[in-house]
């Protein structure tokens, strides 16, 4: 029987915590600047110091609750814009200026909550803490090879669907030929049958090494011995790595929750070989086209869920949806439990149509 469950008993307005999600290419965070987001429903604003570190607090001061990111940096001083209060980047009150000097405070006691933050391969990651009290952070290290200190390309869209949607959409191997019917891509008379090796990976999995489709033509521009792996990471994290010959071509696709209706894609694409530069203002269209056929696909979709049906997971082309769901219960419950995460998924071949 194909048909192996129900997909409404899964998704959960619930995120993640504990763990690393991608915050922004750093590339979009300059020295000096204040920049305001929303992470999991929290609003954090992120600045960059006069040394080029990066760093990220709650944007709420606590004296009055405007947000900090209303204010400015003062030399490397968060300033509020209210009363001037002032606040270095680990979050802790250093200046009231309404203060006398009579009128003694100890202001180390006035603390901002902080958001560890990662870089790397141009990459900023944000660690979201289920209590700030008790940090449990987890090591993170870099999902890009050290050869690459920055992305060839960026793009960004926003999915107006919770982090799970996009997330099961993302690798869902079976809406290729209708969702991204193209002639430098796939069409639905290309649909054939197709058998794929997967394995456990860190926090997650990945469809192991493999020559590409041949309805893929995007591939061939890479020329011949084409071979790739796609992998997921938790909590949203989608890399495809493939090998041409002697060059490189990683695609790295992260999906961010910003609220429980509003999730953040990047797109970055890394590669080694030197004629793509060239062809760059050619490839970026071809590119954003493709997202946007995702994004709009789901758009369509918010329609029809809006009325909370019963939605069914098919045997094999959603195996990889109930992987994820299976991966962050265990992942939430090794939080909740202090144990250490045991990878739930085993090794198999999953086959099916497109």
């Amino acid at each position: 029987m194909a048909v192996s469950g129900v997909m409404n008993d899964i998704v959960s307005d619930e995120f993640l915590r504990d763990i690393w999600y991608f915050a922004l290419p750093s590339d979009k965070l300059k020295v000096g600047q204040l920049l305001p987001m929303t992470f999991l429903n929290e609003p954090v604003v992120l600045g960059r110091l006069s040394n080029g570190v990066a760093f990220a607090l709650r944007d709420i001061c606590p004296h009055r609750g405007i947000p900090l990111s209303d204010g400015r940096l003062v030399g490397d001083e968060v300033e509020c814009c209210y009363h001037g209060w002032r606040f270095d980047s680990s979050g802790t009150c250093i200046c009231i200026p309404s203060l006398t000097d009579d009128q003694e405070m100890e202001l180390s006691r006035i603390k901002i909550n902080e958001y560890p933050l990662y870089e790397s391969a141009g990459c900023i990651w944000i660690f979201v803490p289920s209590d700030f009290r008790i940090q449990t952070k987890t090591e993170i290290k870099s999902v890009i090879p050290s050869q690459f200190a920055r992305p060839a390309m960026v793009e960004k869209l926003i999915f107006p669907c919770h982090i799970d949607h996009a997330v099961i959409g993302l690798m869902d191997p079976a809406h290729g030929p209708f969702v991204h019917q193209s002639w430098w891509w796939r069409s639905r008379k290309s649909i054939h049958k197709k058998s794929k090796k997967f394995g456990p990976s860190e926090l997650g999995f990945s469809m192991l090494r493999h020559t590409p489709s041949s309805n893929s033509l995007a591939y061939k521009i890479l020329g011949a011995e084409i071979t790739t792996e796609i992998s997921f990471k938790l909590p949203g994290i989608r890399m495809e790595h493939i090998e041409a010959g002697r060059n490189t071509l990683i695609g790295l696709t992260t999906v961010t929750p910003l609220t429980s209706n509003s999730t953040m894609i990047w797109h970055m694409v890394y590669w080694s070989v030197p004629y793509l530069s060239l062809v760059r203002p050619v490839l970026r269209p071809f590119l954003k086209r493709f997202l946007r056929q995702d994004r709009d696909i789901v758009k369509k979709q918010q329609r029809g869920l809006k009325h909370n049906p019963d939605l069914l997971l098919v045997n094999d082309s959603d195996v990889q949806a109930k992987w994820y769901f299976r991966l962050k219960k265990a992942y939430a419950e090794s939080k909740q439990n202090k144990e250490a995460f045991i990878n739930p998924i085993k090794a198999t071949t999953l086959e099916w149509r497109s």
